[in-house]
């Protein structure tokens, strides 16, 4: 159908071909037209359950100030409408006390009305990775929807879909993280190559408490892992694997002790002049 083709390149392709191009039942006098405030209903199925009160006073600021740039999406119901998107901007317009909407009427079924309020969702500029991929696993579960055809209704690539519900494998702690910003999808996505929930945990919080950027926690975690392996192909006394470990903890990087007969050597590495001021700082202030 063509209004799945326009949606995987935006929901801006549906205001480029609005005039009856959408689909083949939709009028021919299909326009933007200004529609009554009190004459919408929001949506009862819409997806997306919390609105930033802050982004709407700023919003609502602008429309004050410019009005409504871009139209909502309606579909009629009796001699009503139905919001099918653009909350936002709905929500924004009462609140700046105007009387009517800049909207586009389209007559969509309710699977198709549902499409454009994920998608919508989904294109948001201020969603964090978790949102993402919580809302493109909603769009595959409730549109019964494969990898690959969610990816060509976003205009993603098959990896990039498969790449954000990966971090749906994390934990609800990690989750929370990255919600609030503290992880980035690249931290994520390396603490997915430790196999322990409770170390990608501790990982977590350690990359939060020493700022460590991706490519540190990188370096971070392909040690802990070479280390873990080492466990088994190393014979060394339990109580120097114990010091390793507890170093490795406080300086945030790798440590390795070499013992001898009488003497032995600790290796410890950096990753960057700043990563090296930062051990030496460490190892200093004790």
């Amino acid at each position: 159908m063509a209004v799945k083709k326009g949606l995987g390149r935006g929901l801006d392709a549906l205001f480029e071909s609005y005039k009856g191009e959408i689909r083949p039942d939709v009028k021919k006098d299909s326009r933007v037209q200004e529609i009554k405030l009190t004459d919408i209903d929001p949506n009862p199925k819409q997806p997306r359950k919390q609105f930033d009160e802050e982004k709407i006073e700023e919003l609502t600021n602008s429309i004050r100030a410019h009005g409504v740039v871009q139209p909502i999406i309606v579909r009629p119901s009796g001699n009503r409408y139905i919001l099918v998107a653009g909350e936002r901007r709905w929500r924004a317009s009462r609140a700046a006390n105007k009387t009517t909407i800049p909207a586009l009427v389209l007559d969509l079924n309710d699977k198709e009305a549902l499409e454009i309020s994920l998608i919508e969702n989904l294109q948001r500029e201020d969603l964090n990775p978790i949102e993402e991929a919580r809302g493109i696993q909603e769009m595959i579960d409730k549109l019964e929807l494969t990898q690959e055809e969610a990816a060509e209704r976003l205009g993603k690539s098959r990896p990039a879909i498969a790449n954000a519900l990966r971090l749906l494998q994390l934990s609800k702690a990690i989750q929370d993280m990255l919600a609030e910003n503290k992880l980035s999808a690249g931290h994520a996505r390396a603490l997915l190559s430790i196999s322990d929930e409770r170390k990608r945990e501790e990982v977590a919080a350690m990359i939060i408490s020493k700022g460590l950027s991706v490519r540190e926690t990188e370096k971070l975690i392909q040690n802990l892992n070479r280390r873990k392996k080492k466990y088994k192909a190393v014979q060394k006394p339990s109580y120097i694997l114990e010091i390793e470990s507890e170093l490795e903890d406080s300086l945030g990087t790798r440590v390795k002790i070499n013992p001898g007969a009488k003497k032995g050597i600790i290796e410890i590495e950096y990753y960057s002049n700043e990563d090296l001021e930062r051990i030496l700082e460490r190892i200093t202030s004790h």
